[in-house]
C-alpha cells in the first residue's frame, strides 16, 4: 500500500466533515463526489429558481419531459 499526503485549509476540512487524519483514498473519492453532487444540486435549483422552473409541480415536470421525448423521435 502507498501513502500519500494531502493538504488543505481548515475551511475545506470542515467542509467534507472530517472527523479524522487518515483515511483510504475510497473515503476521500466519496467525501469529494457527494460534495460535487451537493454543488450540482444547488446550482440546479440556482437555475430553476431564475428560470421560472421551481415552481413547476411534477406533472407539469413530467408532461415537459415527455413533450422534449416526442419532439427528439
Amino acid at each position: 500500500m502507498q501513502t500519500i499526503s494531502v493538504q488543505m485549509s481548515d475551511l475545506e476540512y470542515s467542509t467534507f466533515g472530517l472527523s479524522k487524519n487518515i483515511f483510504f483514498f475510497s473515503e476521500i473519492a466519496d467525501l469529494i463526489e457527494k460534495q460535487l453532487a451537493r454543488q450540482a444540486l444547488r446550482r440546479s435549483v440556482e437555475m430553476a429558481e431564475r428560470n421560472g422552473l421551481s415552481s413547476m409541480t411534477m406533472e407539469e415536470i413530467n408532461a415537459e419531459v415527455n413533450a422534449a421525448r416526442l419532439c427528439k423521435r
